[in-house]
């Protein structure tokens, strides 16, 4: 069973900003269930797509694998000879559950694990890349960069998946879409305190882009197909096909 998240569920005199420290990866697991609405869809989606997309001999990528559920629902799914899977996290707490949670599930697809930031990783014949929540951490300056790069490195055909939290420009809609998270959250057992807390401390960490700004700039970068396969609130998965 999974540790309970209770990480802000305490009053806190000074918020720092969020980080995917031991404390979070302890209670990872319960936080995003009880936080992003429809994760374990977006999860087995990620599986599916990766059957349909998968070539023989190419490498696969979950950059900001976290424990890494997406990285074991692709590897579910391979069905080619000679692929590779490549996760890649920052965290080093991150990464040391990454290692467990994957090695204790058996296949002959070679996984490496990799502890760094995804922007230094070099993308070379990929079918598919994952970026699964993990865009909207990075500084919106490096976005398109790191984006230009994954898609030189793909084959043609191949699909990229991105999941993020969106914001929208018309306020009403984006303030109701807020507060529809927040009562998912409430439903979920999280008090208002543990729900502002974690709004503040991750305020100057998670910016956001629209749906439209993702397309935009998808496109920008040569992706011929771009569209939204999941949205739930303001959370939501893209693909874009090379």
């Amino acid at each position: 069973m999974a540790n309970k998240d209770t990480i802000f569920s305490a009053p806190i005199d000074k918020i720092g900003d969020f980080a995917f420290d031991e404390r979070v990866a302890e209670v990872f697991p319960d936080m995003i269930q009880r936080s992003v609405p429809g994760y374990s869809n977006i999860i087995s989606t990620i599986g599916m797509l990766t059957q349909r997309f998968i070539t023989a001999d190419s490498n696969l990528y979950d950059l900001g694998c976290s424990l890494g559920a997406a990285t074991l629902s692709m590897r579910r799914h391979v069905n080619q000879k000679g692929c590779r899977l490549i996760a890649v996290d920052n965290s080093q707490a991150m990464v040391e559950r990454c290692k467990l949670h994957i090695n204790a599930y058996r296949s002959d697809t070679p996984v490496s694990i990799i502890e760094a930031d995804i922007r230094d990783i070099k993308i070379e014949n990929a079918c598919v890349v994952v970026l699964n929540f993990t865009l909207q951490f990075l500084s919106p300056d490096d976005r398109q960069s790191l984006l230009t790069k994954i898609y030189h490195g793909m084959k043609k055909g191949g699909i990229l998946i991105i999941s993020e939290k969106y914001t929208f420009d018309d306020k009403a809609s984006n303030d109701l879409l807020i507060e529809l998270h927040h009562d998912f959250k409430r439903a979920n057992g999280y008090s208002e305190l543990e729900i502002s807390q974690k709004r503040t401390a991750i305020e100057n960490v998670l910016r956001s882009d629209s749906i439209q700004t993702h397309k935009d700039r998808l496109y920008d970068i040569g992706f011929k197909s771009v569209e939204v396969w999941y949205q739930c609130f303001n959370f939501g998965s893209m693909f874009a096909i090379k």
